[in-house]
């Protein structure tokens, strides 16, 4: 399993990429990323799909216990959405800037989830932490 350093790294150069592969790659990244939180919580990441998507699945599996970890599902489902305007029209004159926003939002979801494996509770009110705001942070 690579660490989130390698996952940004990948995020980052697939963000600057114009190959419409790249939107496979960033569900890819997405899903590695939910794994790490599972692995890390003694849990086996799910084979198995929710609406058409492994990645769906593993967010619905991360919040099983943790129902803070809820907050992640839109990003989620925004990036299956990036994903799946690239992979419909892979030649489309937006395909560039779709995979930078697909980069983007991929980046988002690793941040909340390496947060709150570094801090738990970050993340009950989606972006904001009551354990920092609490602590006067």
């Amino acid at each position: 399993m690579r660490d989130f350093a390698e996952i940004e790294n990948e995020i980052r150069a697939l963000g600057e990429s114009s190959d419409a592969g790249g939107g496979d790659a960033l569900l890819g990244a997405g899903e590695e990323i939910l794994e790490r939180w599972i692995a890390a919580h003694g849990g086996e990441p799910t084979t198995s799909e929710h609406e058409g998507f492994r990645l769906l699945a593993l967010q619905r599996q991360g919040t099983r216990g943790v129902p803070s970890f809820n907050a992640c599902r839109e990003t989620c489902r925004e990036l299956v959405y990036h994903r799946n305007l690239i992979a419909l029209e892979p030649d489309h004159p937006n395909t560039p800037m779709r995979l930078k926003m697909a980069s983007l939002i991929a980046m988002h979801l690793l941040l909340f989830v390496s947060g709150k494996l570094e801090v738990e509770g970050l993340g009950e009110f989606c972006c904001a932490s009551r354990p920092l705001r609490a602590a006067g942070g």
